[in-house]
C-alpha cells in the first residue's frame, strides 16, 4: 500500500507533476475555505516522506535554482519561473520560490504554497478567526511568526497559508 501521494519523487518529470497537482489542490482549498482565489506569494513547497526523495530533491533544487539568500535556507529562487497557465476559472501562475521540506513521518501532505491578502482583509479575517468565528478549513497558524492564516481539508493532502501581501 502506498501512503503518500506522489512519493517518493524519483526525477524531474515526477517534481513537475507534483506541482502542478499542489497548485490546483491549493487553488481548490482557497476557493473552498474563502470563497475565492487569493493571490499568490510566488512559493511552492515541495514535503518530502522519504530520505533518498530528499537527497534527490535537494539536488535537483541546486540545478534548479539559486544559492538562498534567505537566513533560513528554505526558500531558493527558481532560475527560471515554473508558470502554471490559466485553466477554467484559476489564474495563470507563476512560481518564483522553491522549497524542499525534510521527510517528516507524521506528515502526509504532498506540499503547499502561500497566498497573500491586502493587510486590512488579512486583519479582519484574522480578528474574526481569534474571535471564533468558525470558517470551514481555515484557523490562525499555530506559531505568531510567521503571522499566518493556515488553510486545510481532512480530505486533501495539501496545505495552504495566508499572509499579508507585500
Amino acid at each position: 500500500m502506498k501512503l503518500y501521494r506522489l512519493s517518493p519523487i524519483k526525477n524531474e518529470e515526477q517534481l513537475q507533476e507534483a506541482i502542478r497537482y499542489i497548485h490546483t489542490s491549493c487553488h481548490k482549498l482557497c476557493k473552498l475555505s474563502l470563497g475565492k482565489y487569493l493571490r499568490i506569494a510566488g512559493n511552492i513547497g515541495i514535503f518530502c516522506h522519504y530520505d533518498d526523495e530528499y537527497a534527490f530533491l535537494t539536488k535537483l533544487r541546486e540545478k534548479l535554482t539559486d544559492p538562498s539568500d534567505n537566513i533560513y535556507q528554505k526558500y531558493f529562487r527558481l532560475r527560471k519561473p515554473i508558470v502554471i497557465p490559466a485553466y477554467d476559472d484559476v489564474p495563470e501562475t507563476a512560481y518564483i520560490y522553491l522549497y524542499i521540506r525534510k521527510p517528516d513521518p507524521y506528515r502526509y501532505q504532498v506540499g503547499d504554497i502561500d497566498f497573500y491578502l491586502e493587510p486590512e482583509k488579512y486583519a479582519e479575517l484574522k480578528k474574526s478567526l481569534s474571535g471564533g468565528q468558525h470558517i470551514r478549513g481555515a484557523r490562525v497558524f499555530e506559531r505568531s511568526d510567521p503571522d499566518m492564516i493556515e488553510l486545510y481539508n481532512p480530505d486533501m493532502d495539501i496545505l495552504a497559508y495566508v499572509r499579508i501581501s507585500q
